[in-house]
């Protein structure tokens, strides 16, 4: 039976990837301080006697460092995200993001995990040349939160070169699905929508919502960290993870139904982010599943899980995001 452990296994794509893992067979350790995951993410698992959750840091070596012993697999995909929290507080993503991937990494390394996955960003593209993007276009982080993603698999890529370690870094695209985050600073489209559509408000489609996002479903981003653990020989590359498609807001509107109202364009922003999924296709046997429309079809179906998250409006998006305007204004 393999021995996986996945650091910030109770949030959204981790709590996915645990489900994926339990259903192969593994015995799953998570490793969370629950700053932004959840335990009731994985209520539905509680008492599958191949879970196991750690609630700690993964920079606290002295409280998670044991558990790496004898361990298969390490999917690391412990972080903070959002942009806004980034920029006003880059330590804390620093700590987090980079020093956190440095831990981990030490521990793999001195108890000869045999393989880990490491959850990057397409972030660190920032506003690309060209569309659909490929792995080798340039790096150019907008903000903290995808500058230390990206710093996080530089150092991976890194130890995997100089240590012989088999590391192999995924870059995902727009992630989303049920159990998607319902707090923290104005960000993620869907959760905003659906928010919204429960208390019966419009949609605040930022620009004009002809911008288009790849739109990743989660079940298939699961099977894509499953799938590049899976394959021998890949170790020290990066991998872009995406639907194979790019979607506009305006469409994810229509299909979630409902009145919009526009607020301004945000600085930093990409018109288009469209993953060149070729090299992870072609290479890992890798290709995306479910479709938009239904995956939007299956976040409706969830919806009441957003009846707790916060309800964002013109008004209070617009002091949301103050910092990313007086930031990334002139950039």
């Amino acid at each position: 039976m393999p021995r996986s452990i996945i650091t910030g296994g109770c949030g959204f794509i981790g709590s996915h990837l645990a489900d994926r893992l339990l259903a192969e067979g593994h015995e799953v350790t998570i490793i969370d301080n629950l700053s932004t995951g959840r335990e009731k993410n994985l209520a539905h698992a509680a008492g599958n006697a191949n879970l196991r959750i750690v609630k700690a840091d993964i920079n606290d070596l002295q409280k998670t460092g044991p558990h790496f012993e004898n361990t298969d697999q390490v999917y690391h995909l412990a972080a903070l995200a959002d942009i806004v929290p980034s920029i006003e507080n880059p330590a804390a993503y620093f700590h987090s993001n980079v020093s956190g991937t440095m831990a981990v990494l030490e521990a793999c390394r001195k108890h000869g995990v045999k393989r880990i996955i490491y959850a990057a960003s397409s972030s660190c593209y920032g506003i690309p040349d060209r569309f659909p993007t490929a792995e080798d276009a340039g790096i150019r982080p907008q903000y903290p939160y995808a500058l230390t993603k990206y710093l996080g698999e530089e150092l991976c890529l890194h130890w995997a070169q100089v240590y012989r370690m088999n590391i192999t870094s995924l870059r995902f695209f727009n992630v989303y699905g049920p159990r998607s985050r319902t707090s923290g600073t104005y960000g993620a489209v869907f959760g905003v929508f659906l928010a919204q559509k429960l208390k019966g408000k419009p949609f605040t489609v930022v620009g004009d919502g002809e911008q288009t996002r790849d739109f990743t479903f989660v079940t298939d981003v699961a099977d894509a960290c499953y799938t590049a653990a899976g394959r021998d020989g890949i170790g020290g590359r990066a991998f872009n993870v995406g639907s194979g498609n790019t979607y506009s807001v305006n469409r994810l509107v229509e299909l979630l139904g409902g009145e919009k109202v526009f607020i301004p364009k945000r600085p930093g922003e990409p018109d288009c982010t469209f993953a060149d999924i070729t090299r992870i296709s072609q290479q890992l046997g890798w290709k995306p599943k479910v479709t938009f429309e239904q995956g939007v079809a299956e976040m409706l179906r969830h919806i009441d899980y957003w009846k707790e998250a916060p309800l964002w409006e013109p008004d209070s998006i617009e002091k949301a995001t103050e910092g990313w305007f007086k930031y990334l204004g002139d950039s």
